[in-house]
């Protein structure tokens, strides 16, 4: 089933309260003839896994309607999805297209109904308005009702760009303070393997995959004990990492090469 929350828009660009739920509240209101109405947003970090679209609804009826489409992929917002277009059912009384939507509508007393896509960039968001009567939407296609979808868009747009800046900002924050810890481990490594820093932050970097670690977690630990009784496992991961070059490859010694079967130095 899809998920039915608010979305926050960007205040500047979007509905004036902001939120999904505010955008088909208002589409409904500035329609004489409509009903309620429906909204959806599609992005490709859910939609591309198969999970349905988050779905705001300005009455609880109404979000079975979505969900049959959803889940048949046929009606009129898989129909404007495809082509980038307004789909209108005019009467679905007579109106054959969509047959599971359809006698889902009829069974909610819906008769009409007009979806609206707006895409930007990688993001698609779907406006659907319906009515009691049949036609009476055409004009939903334009005016207020396609200005409200194109803004919200828009303002979802950009507030999805400012959590990602947030994100990737955080990031770097992580990567700055873990940085110098991250440093102190590889001098380690790089002292018991006698090896550059290159081949040490290759081991660091593999060690935390096959630990299921963060690489910060485990350089701290590294740093905490100094390396003691680490000095084992690094020289079999490097034996490892050694034979998986192939058995062409050359032993690496202090500058970046060294004896296959060296020894690894023993921290006091």
């Amino acid at each position: 089933m899809p998920e039915y929350r608010n979305i926050p828009l960007d205040r500047e660009t979007g509905p004036p309260d902001g939120g999904l739920a505010e955008l088909v509240e208002q589409a409904a209101s500035c329609n004489p003839a409509c009903c309620g109405a429906t909204a959806t947003v599609i992005a490709p970090d859910g939609t591309d896994r198969g999970e349905p679209p988050t779905t705001a609804v300005t009455h609880p009826d109404l979000a079975p309607l979505v969900s049959v489409q959803w889940e048949s992929g046929e009606g009129p917002i898989p129909s404007a999805l495809a082509t980038g277009l307004p789909s209108a059912a005019d009467d679905l009384l007579h109106d054959n297209r969509w047959p599971s939507y359809r006698a889902r509508a009829l069974d909610t007393g819906v008769r009409s109904s007009m979806t609206l896509p707006f895409r930007r960039q990688s993001l698609t968001v779907t406006l659907t308005v319906y009515g009691f009567r049949p036609g009476f939407l055409q004009n939903a296609a334009y005016g207020a009702t396609a200005l409200l979808g194109d803004l919200a868009t828009t303002g979802l747009l950009r507030e999805r760009q400012y959590r990602e800046v947030l994100a990737e900002v955080d990031q770097l924050d992580t990567a700055l303070r873990t940085r110098p810890v991250v440093d102190q481990a590889c001098g380690i490594v790089m002292y018991v393997l006698e090896c550059d820093v290159e081949r040490a932050m290759t081991l660091l970097r593999r060690l935390s995959q096959r630990t299921n670690r963060k690489l910060s977690d485990l350089a701290e630990a590294l740093v905490r004990t100094r390396g003691r009784g680490a000095e084992a496992q690094l020289l079999r991961l490097a034996e490892q990492l050694e034979s998986e070059a192939g058995a062409a490859a050359e032993p690496w010694n202090g500058h970046g090469r060294a004896a296959r079967r060296a020894p690894a130095r023993t921290l006091s």
